[in-house]
């Protein structure tokens, strides 16, 4: 499990991330793209990922990751499951998907 809190402290660790709001949720970026979103109403997340790296996470966890179901999931976006995802599993997600979006930055 993973706290909002949590998750605000884990994704501002990275280098130049930023907080700003987006819509009704709250985003996490790298030179203005978005890398995770919280939505706090839900208790969930929104990771950035690349298909393989969400066919993967998915596949481990369904029940903790698994694609929004619309157009922004074919592109990788993937929701998780804050009361049930494990912590250590949450840190490395969020650093895959930090990572997968500074990639296509440089």
């Amino acid at each position: 499990m993973v706290t909002i809190d949590e998750f605000r402290i884990l994704a501002l660790a990275f280098p130049e991330a930023t907080e700003e709001p987006h819509f009704e949720k709250t985003s996490f970026r790298i030179k203005k793209k978005i890398f995770a979103t919280i939505d706090e109403k839900n208790n969930r997340g929104v990771f950035k990922f690349n298909e393989i790296d969400q066919s993967v996470f998915c596949a481990s966890s369904e029940m903790v990751f698994y694609p929004i179901p619309n157009k922004w999931g074919k592109q990788g976006w993937t929701f998780v499951d804050l009361a049930k995802v494990p912590e250590e599993m949450f840190k490395d997600a969020l650093a895959l998907s930090y990572n997968t979006v500074t990639a296509k930055n440089k």
